[in-house]
């Protein structure tokens, strides 16, 4: 499964010092070709308004945008993939499928090498593993995995590519691709930081000679 860029920014619009509309923009002008709409807790109608101004802007810079959680709203944004929470089973994954074109990615997060193995077991296109390192947006979901913990999911994980998750610094992108990870998910190194465009090319520049 090839994936459409090694580098998955996720939206968080309340950590975006300056809106997430204005993140995102920066984050787009920065080189970010794959995009990830979370805003999980926002109710229906807000987070399908915030989802079109992010599908609009995400596309007309000829990125991918893939939908967290929810299927039916990533068919209406005209997404290329959704991205389900943890545990979810082969139904749930052919399910999603039914909302989506045939060429859309159904993407996994999960929180152990054990969870990895169901996803890809499940039929899933990736997986996030999180959280790799200590991060504050990753709270309540065990400890910090470390790079041997990517290690062992990309080792358990068959086809399925694992994009490593959870206080991914540029620095640290080289030992987690080296380890197995088939890219890195970021949100608040790019959304949280004053300068969002640079964030993106420093990350984009760590994994640019790391690329197949």
């Amino acid at each position: 499964m090839r994936l459409p860029a090694r580098l998955l920014v996720v939206t968080d619009r309340l950590g975006a010092p300056h809106g997430l509309p204005a993140a995102l923009d920066a984050a787009l002008a920065g080189g970010a070709r794959w995009v990830w709409f979370r805003e999980r807790d926002l109710p229906g109608d807000a987070r399908r308004r915030l989802g079109e101004t992010v599908a609009c802007r995400v596309h007309d810079a000829g990125a991918r945008l893939t939908v967290g959680g929810d299927p039916a709203l990533a068919a209406e944004l005209g997404a290329d993939g959704v991205h389900l929470p943890a545990g979810c089973d082969a139904a749930a994954i052919k399910r999603a499928r039914g909302f989506l074109h045939e060429a859309a990615l159904v993407g996994v997060s999960a929180h152990s090498v054990a969870e990895i193995e169901a996803a890809a077991a499940a039929g899933a296109d990736y997986a996030t593993l999180s959280p790799v390192f200590e991060t504050p947006s990753k709270p309540g979901y065990g400890p910090a995995l470390g790079v041997e913990g990517i290690r062992d999911a990309a080792g358990r994980a068959g086809r399925m590519p694992v994009l490593a998750l959870g206080g991914v610094h540029p620095e640290r992108a080289a030992g987690l691709i080296a380890a197995g990870a088939a890219g890195i998910a970021v949100m608040g190194g790019i959304m949280s930081v004053p300068d969002p465009a640079a964030a993106l090319k420093a990350y984009a520049s760590a994994l640019a000679p790391l690329s197949p």
